[in-house]
């Protein structure tokens, strides 16, 4: 079974977080949802979501795919964790997927990860890609680096990690059993 890494900071975009924690559980792929800080992680809207571990007790070697989560202040504070760029470096040391929507390529960006790659972002972010090639799309896939636009891709954005983590075929029931068009 394929397993995801969803780092959560305070100031998330729930609509995004839940979105692909759900279309990633929905296709049988082990999601870990990891809170910097203890207890429950408050959304930028005020939602809240208890992780299942500290995202300092995390490695890398469980994971196929790590995803960050857009919003703000939540994209701000993941960029300012030291543990969420050891492991950025670490999946792409290892050839894994590496992903993120709406402000959180900008993270991406600043651990140097989108030099001379395609990405697109919430578009108020484009200037911030740090050597990105930014696409006006909703979904973007450069290799093994997906990133979404923002809370209205969130359902493309998690069909499209399951599509490359999986297979197209269970990204294609996946979104049958959702209705999505």
């Amino acid at each position: 079974m394929a397993n995801v890494l969803v780092p959560l900071a305070h100031g998330f975009e729930e609509i995004e977080a839940v979105t692909i924690i759900d279309v990633l559980r929905r296709a049988d792929i082990g999601v870990t949802v990891a809170g910097l800080t203890e207890g429950a992680i408050i959304g930028a809207h005020g939602v809240a979501i208890v992780p299942d571990v500290l995202l300092s007790t995390v490695s890398t070697e469980s994971f196929d795919m790590i995803v960050l989560p857009g919003g703000q202040p939540g994209t701000d504070n993941l960029g300012k964790e030291q543990k969420v760029h050891q492991l950025l470096g670490e999946f792409a040391a290892e050839g894994k997927f590496i992903c993120a929507i709406c402000a959180a390529p900008i993270v991406l960006g600043a651990a140097g990860l989108l030099q001379g790659k395609k990405a697109t972002c919430y578009p108020a972010y484009r200037d911030h890609l740090k050597g990105g090639n930014y696409l006006e799309t909703p979904v973007v896939v450069d290799h093994r680096l997906i990133t979404g636009s923002g809370p209205a891709a969130a359902m493309r954005f998690g069909l499209e990690l399951v599509a490359q983590l999986v297979r197209q075929q269970v990204a294609d029931d996946v979104a049958q059993a959702l209705l999505v068009p």
